[in-house]
């Protein structure tokens, strides 16, 4: 009589219908439905014993609610914790100047209006629906005079901006940052200074993408009338340790 009480039980914590199966519900809206007087579901091949991805209590305070880890699925649907981007260059240097289509950009005296920007290089990026491309991107740099790589003594400042863009999506500057640059001694010292920034671009349909680095530079001063009086400046990116991540949401 216990056995066949314990079937019972089992039997009456779920329900199956033609909508799927019901746990804690008599009424399933999806083919696994779990009402909320079930309380929550556990995956222990997913917890911090089982699973190297789950870091467990990193904080150590013995709380485990404050330690969450995100949760993805694979192309098989597939539930893991594992993290695997487009493109993560981790820890090594993601960019090599002496190899790229172009590393340095050279603005000359006197230039109309004082700014001169070159692509550094591309990425090309694939996808078989719409998606939300997100980019992190750390790229070095190093600010001369002139190409012979003479430092500026003149104590003015010239502003070095990178930032991406990506065909066929529109002609906005994604990612923009900069920063200024400026010397007076001939000890000074040139760098390497970082531009650092994340940005989200969605990807309107399914099709193959070019991200394009741009870098620029700026040393336009201000003349006695209209216009500028642009100051020669030459930069060389990716000249440290630079860093790119690609993931699609």
């Amino acid at each position: 009589m216990k056995k066949i009480l314990i079937i019972l039980l089992c039997i009456s914590s779920y329900v199956y219908s033609q909508q799927g199966v019901g746990i804690g519900t008599t009424s399933p809206q999806q083919k696994l439905h779990l009402s909320s007087s079930t309380g929550s579901m556990r995956v222990e091949s997913l917890n911090g014993v089982n699973n190297t991805f789950n870091g467990g209590d990193v904080n150590g305070d013995t709380n485990l609610t404050n330690d969450t880890f995100p949760l993805y699925v694979n192309a098989n649907g597939e539930f893991t914790l594992e993290f695997v981007p487009l493109y993560n260059s981790e820890h090594s240097d993601a960019l090599d100047h002496s190899v790229l289509p172009t590393s340095e950009v050279t603005l000359d005296a006197n230039d109309v209006d004082g700014i001169q920007v070159e692509k550094l290089f591309t990425y090309t990026v694939s996808v078989n629906r719409q998606s939300i491309l997100e980019v992190k991107y750390n790229l070095s740099f190093k600010t001369y005079l002139d190409s012979a790589m003479n430092p500026i003594t003149d104590y003015l400042a010239r502003r070095i901006t990178t930032y991406f863009q990506v065909d066929g999506v529109s002609t906005r500057k994604y990612g923009p940052a900069a920063k200024c640059y400026t010397n007076q001694s001939t000890a000074g010292v040139v760098g390497p200074l970082y531009n650092v920034c994340t940005a989200y671009i969605n990807l309107p349909a399914a099709g193959t993408y070019n991200v394009s680095f741009y870098g620029e530079v700026s040393g336009g001063v201000k003349a006695g009338g209209p216009g500028t009086n642009s100051k020669s400046t030459h930069v060389k990116f990716a000249v440290g340790n630079d860093s790119l991540l690609f993931r699609l949401h």
